[in-house]
C-alpha cells in the first residue's frame, strides 16, 4: 500500500509538469523562423491566398486563443494536421514511434547490460589497464558527435567492408514489410516468423544501435565505477573486511548501495538516447520520430513539432518517475 500511495503521489505531478510543458513548447514553437501559411501556399502565392491559409490554421487569431484551442485538441487525441504529410499528426506519430522505441530501448539495454558489469570491473581492478583503457574511452566518447561516429560507421563496415547495409531505413527494399504488432520491424517479424525479414531488420539496427551505445554507454559505466568505487572504500566496507567477509560479498554490498545514483543514470541516459536519436535517425534515414522532428523544424511544421515535444516530455517524466519508484524498491530509508 505505500508503494502505491508513493506512486500516485509521484503519478500526480505529471500533470502540472505537462502543463507547463505545453505552455513553452507552444510559445517557443511560434518563434520559429518562417511562417507556414507562406510555406504551404508556396512561393508564387498571392497574399490573399497566404491570409486565407492563415485564416483556415487559425493563425490568425491572438496567441492565447490559439492555446486553448490546442489544448482542447490534444485533450481529445488531435495534435492537429502535418501540411508537410498531409495526415494527422497523431497517425504519423503512430507510425514513427515505434521505430524510434527500437533504438532507444535496444540501446539502454545493452548499454545497462555491458555498463555496469564494465564499471564493477574497473572499479575492482583499478589502477590496470581496463582503467587506463576506460579514461580514453571516456574521452573519447565524450568529445565525438553521435552523428559523426554514424557517418564513420557507414564509412568503414558499409562502404569499405561491405559487412552491413547502408543508411536505407529499417529494412531492405526487397523485403516486406511484416504485419504490425508492436511496430517495431525487427520484433515483428520474430513474433510472426519471418526470419529473413527479422535478419535484415537486425542488420540495419547494427550501426545506429553501435553508434548510441558507443557514445552513451560511458555514462553508465563510468557513474558505475565511480560510484563503486567510493563504496569498497567506505567505513561499512572496511568494518566487513575486518570481521573477514569474503571480496565476493563485500562487492555485493558495495553494489547493493551503489545503485540508487546508478539507477538514476540509467533514467538519464534513456532521455538522453530520446534527443540523441533525432540526428542518428537522420543519419541513417530511420524513418523515426527524430527524423520527424528534424523535418518538421526545417518546414515550419508547427504541429508535428509541438507534438514530438510534449511526447519526449512525457517520456522523460515516465522515465523518472520510474526511477523514483526503483528508488523505492531498493532503498529502504524512502519506505518509512
Amino acid at each position: 500500500m505505500r508503494f502505491l500511495r508513493y506512486a500516485a503521489r509521484r503519478f500526480l505531478f505529471l500533470i502540472p509538469q505537462l502543463f507547463v510543458v505545453s505552455v513553452i513548447v507552444f510559445f517557443l514553437v511560434r518563434l520559429l523562423p518562417g511562417d507556414p501559411a507562406y510555406l504551404m501556399a508556396g512561393q508564387f502565392a498571392t497574399k490573399d491566398q497566404i491570409d486565407q491559409i492563415r485564416t483556415t490554421m487559425g493563425l490568425d487569431k491572438p496567441l492565447y486563443e490559439q492555446y486553448a484551442l490546442y489544448v482542447q485538441h490534444v485533450l481529445r487525441g488531435d495534435f492537429g494536421m502535418s501540411w508537410r504529410s498531409s495526415h494527422p499528426v497523431i497517425d504519423d506519430i503512430k507510425q514513427r514511434f515505434p521505430a524510434t522505441m527500437e533504438l532507444v530501448l535496444l540501446t539502454g539495454c545493452i548499454s545497462v547490460v555491458l555498463g555496469i558489469p564494465i564499471g564493477v570491473y574497473t572499479a575492482v581492478a583499478r589502477k590496470g589497464v581496463a582503467d587506463r583503457g576506460l579514461f580514453i574511452y571516456g574521452m573519447l566518447a565524450g568529445s565525438i558527435p553521435d552523428f559523426w561516429l554514424g557517418l564513420i560507421l557507414i564509412l568503414i563496415f558499409f562502404a569499405f567492408l561491405g559487412w552491413l547495409p547502408g543508411p536505407i531505413g529499417q529494412l531492405d527494399p526487397s523485403m516486406e514489410i511484416p504485419p504490425r504488432i508492436t511496430g517495431m520491424i525487427a520484433l515483428d517479424a520474430l513474433l510472426s516468423g519471418q526470419w529473413a525479414v527479422f535478419q535484415s531488420a537486425v542488420a540495419h539496427l547494427v550501426l545506429p544501435v553501435a553508434t548510441l551505445t558507443l557514445v552513451y554507454s560511458t555514462l553508465i559505466i563510468k557513474n558505475t565505477r565511480t560510484t563503486v568505487e567510493e563504496m569498497l572504500k567506505s567505513d561499512f566496507v572496511e568494518y566487513g573486511r575486518a570481521l573477514g567477509l569474503s571480496s565476493l560479498t563485500l562487492l555485493r554490498y558495495a553494489l547493493r548501495n551503489a545503485l540508487p545514483p546508478v539507477v538514476t543514470v540509467v533514467g538519464i541516459l534513456f532521455w538522453f538516447l530520446l534527443g540523441a536519436a533525432v540526428l542518428v535517425e537522420t543519419v541513417f534515414a530511420w524513418g523515426g520520430l527524430g527524423q520527424y522532428a528534424v523535418e518538421s523544424v526545417v518546414s515550419s511544421d508547427y504541429a508535428p513539432v509541438q507534438a514530438f515535444v510534449l511526447l519526449a516530455a512525457v517520456f522523460t517524466t515516465v522515465v523518472f518517475l520510474l526511477v523514483d519508484l526503483a528508488y523505492f524498491a531498493i532503498d529502504p530509508r524512502i519506505k518509512t
